[in-house]
């Protein structure tokens, strides 16, 4: 079951300046064809929904953004009424779809199949974008014109979570990878993030869309941008293009989160892309240089135990011991129970 509550903004509130926000931005340069839509797929997070459309609708480039498309799949907390009243006070254009469960990668489908711009860009709900996110998304996009590149933007904890160093880790090396990238360069299908992504949409509609087998979480971006690439894509690093997440993650949430990933890594090495970095997993393992990496590591498994109750405090512990910490006591206890259950 699928509707769209509110397709587009009344006359009035296009024309009419009462119940604008204070948070109106000013908008710089010359005013351009909207051509942005966003998307953002929601699910029970009413209120941290509101901060990131709230955030939408300060950006110094709001008025390039055609639409903002919000897919709630099957919320019961209220958010149906939170966005009639969003919109009844705010000019940010927002398409809001009411869907039944059809999961992320199928949301997130019928959005690309809705939007009427030039280019999207995909969010997330808790992803609040920095007053400047749009701006260098298109930036970009006009500097680097071919239909094959798409721009990945840099996504860091909000500040308001107060973020211990193992999240700063996380973000760096255990949920994503940006510590790796480089400014201007490719980043490559494995950084495929879309929390924070924008691409072309006629290249994305032509090329390929998300495989709907993946029902929750995790591998599902992965594995388009894998076939985005092997069509040509070409995934831009722009880290001025800031989102923050704001969601605080302890230890547990990391152990949690990880059960979820592995049932999805089941699925993604039955795929091409899986098979693909598998074996380029298996290759790397096998080097000298990782077989002594793996034995010199095995002797700090115990002194990383010891460390563990420092995780979730503000004490820096070095890196090796997140990496320790995190691959025995979450990713590979997590990936055991999965292939049990499979």
């Amino acid at each position: 079951m699928l509707r769209e509550v509110y397709p587009e903004r009344s006359e009035r509130a296009q024309g009419d300046s009462e119940g604008l926000s204070m948070t109106e931005p000013i908008d710089v340069g010359p005013m351009c064809k909207p051509e942005l839509s966003v998307l953002i797929s929601t699910y029970n997070r009413k209120e941290i929904l509101l901060k990131t459309l709230a955030a939408y609708q300060a950006q110094s480039a709001r008025s390039e953004i055609l639409e903002v498309l919000v897919l709630d799949d099957g919320s019961t907390d209220g958010t149906s009424d939170a966005m009639a009243e969003f919109r009844a006070h705010n000019e940010l254009p927002v398409r809001y779809f009411q869907l039944t469960h059809r999961g992320s990668a199928a949301v997130r489908n019928y959005g690309i199949g809705e939007a009427k711009g030039k280019f999207i860009l995909f969010g997330d709900d808790d992803i609040l974008p920095v007053r400047n996110l749009i701006e260098e998304h298109l930036t970009w996009h006009r500097n680097h014109p071919q239909p094959s590149v798409g721009i990945l933007g840099f996504v860091e904890w909000a500040p308001e979570v107060n973020p211990t160093p193992f999240m700063h880790w996380l973000a760096a090396e255990g949920f994503f990878s940006y510590g790796q990238l480089e400014a201007g360069k490719e980043a490559g299908f494995g950084c495929f993030y879309t929390g924070n992504l924008s691409l072309k949409t006629d290249f994305l509609r032509e090329n390929g869309l998300f495989d709907e087998d993946f029902k929750a979480y995790g591998f599902e971006d992965t594995e388009l941008g894998y076939r985005l690439e092997k069509k040509g894509f070409r995934l831009l690093y722009n880290p001025r293009a800031i989102g923050y997440h704001y969601k605080f993650v302890s230890f547990r949430d990391t152990c949690r989160r990880a059960k979820v990933v592995a049932a999805a890594r089941r699925l993604f090495e039955k795929k091409e892309a899986g098979q693909y970095l598998s074996e380029l997993y298996r290759r790397r393992e096998r080097t000298p240089a990782m077989r002594v990496k793996r034995l010199l590591g095995m002797p700090l498994i115990p002194l990383a135990a010891l460390l563990r109750p420092f995780v979730d405090t503000r004490i820096a512990l070095p890196r090796f011991i997140y990496r320790r910490l995190y691959y025995y006591f979450a990713v590979l206890p997590a990936e055991r129970e999965a292939k049990h259950t499979s």
